[in-house]
C-alpha cells in the first residue's frame, strides 16, 4: 500500500468516526493555492477543520507530531478562506485525527480536539 492509498484509507476511517460522533461532513480535501484541509465538519454550531495523519506504526513518532507550526499556519489560512467563501461565522475548532494502520487495516483512530488554536 502506497502513501496515497494509506492516506485515503485514513481519511475514510476518520469520516466514519466523525459520522458516528454525529458530525456532518461538509467537505473533504478542500484546496486553495496555499493549503489543503482534509475534512471540514460541523457538530451543532461548531465548524471543525480536521487534519488527518495516517501511519503504519509509531516508528517516526505519533502522527499528530507531523502537524507542526508551519502546517498549522497553512491550515488556519485555508480555513479562513473557507469561512469567507461560505460566509460562515461562529465557533471553530482545529482538530487532528491520528489513524494507525497495520496490513492495510485500521488499528486505531485517535481524535485530538482543539489540537491547536489561531
Amino acid at each position: 500500500m502506497n502513501a496515497q492509498q494509506s492516506g485515503k484509507l485514513g481519511e475514510d476511517a476518520a469520516c466514519v468516526y466523525l459520522k458516528k460522533k454525529r458530525y456532518a461532513i461538509l467537505a473533504r480535501n478542500y484546496r486553495k493555492r496555499f493549503g489543503e484541509i482534509d475534512i471540514i465538519a460541523q457538530r451543532k454550531s461548531k465548524i471543525v477543520f480536521v487534519e488527518v495523519k495516517t501511519r503504519s506504526g509509531a516508528s517516526y513518532g505519533m502522527p499528530s507530531e507531523a502537524v507542526d507550526y508551519y502546517k498549522q499556519q497553512k491550515i488556519i489560512k485555508t480555513a479562513q478562506s473557507y469561512l469567507l467563501e461560505h460566509r460562515l461565522d461562529g465557533e471553530i475548532s482545529f482538530d487532528v485525527i491520528e489513524v494507525l494502520l497495520s496490513g492495510g487495516k485500521v488499528l486505531s483512530v485517535n481524535h485530538i480536539e482543539n489540537a491547536f488554536i489561531t
